[in-house]
């Protein structure tokens, strides 16, 4: 790797990683007029958390915005990547940094959502039948038995298997295992919880 290409893939990875620290579901609440979702349920700066404030509305826009910033990191490194030499290691480098910005935010104090939407929006990036594939097994498994965490779960864990099987392992097979590991060890406390039978459903409200 040359130097040109060295910086181009490193400019490209702290903007993604800048990109994915802007927390959506604080700046929604806070124009929205909405308590800071960080005190109140789960406290996770994430659009479940949102949709317990009653505000549907609010929840819809943080899922979309987060979902687009990671979609617009890896869009924007594959359209304009291949000027600087940036190929589909760098581009699943970029993907990565989004992803990590959202969950350790460099604004909020290295403390942000759980990376479920910015995910989705960046296998929609990679694939758009993959984004579809995903976003899917969520919606079935959360349509049955009405557990956010558990639909992100099991889409965590399909998510790689859907890409290995139709593309084969590569860099960007790596970046979604990575994600997948990552989703998982987030929701470690959701799991417990599962365990327990103690989560809360989906559009269950809790007050701080």
């Amino acid at each position: 790797m040359d130097f040109r290409l060295a910086l181009a893939t490193l400019v490209a990875v702290v903007l993604a990683y800048l990109l994915g620290s802007v927390s959506f579901a604080i700046l929604v609440s806070r124009f929205g007029g909405l308590a800071d979702p960080r005190s109140y349920g789960s406290r996770n700066p994430g659009a479940t958390n949102v949709l317990r404030s009653g505000n549907k509305g609010a929840a819809a826009a943080t899922l979309f915005l987060d979902a687009a910033k990671g979609w617009l990191a890896v869009w924007l490194a594959e359209r304009f990547g291949s000027r600087f030499g940036i190929g589909d290691g760098g581009v699943a480098l970029v993907a990565l940094a989004v992803f990590l910005g959202h969950l350790y935010p460099v604004w909020f104090g290295f403390k942000g959502g759980k990376g479920v939407a910015t995910a989705l929006g960046i296998l929609f990036a990679f694939a758009w039948w993959l984004g579809v594939g995903s976003a899917l097994t969520w919606l079935v498994i959360a349509a049955f038995f009405r557990y956010s965490s558990l639909a992100a779960i099991v889409a965590a864990v399909f998510a790689p298997f859907f890409y290995v099987l139709l593309v084969g392992f590569d860099a960007t097979a790596l970046a979604i295992v990575i994600m997948a590991v990552l989703v998982l060890y987030r929701h470690r406390a959701n799991i417990a919880k599962l365990i327990a039978g103690k989560e809360s459903r989906i559009g269950a409200r809790k007050r701080a």
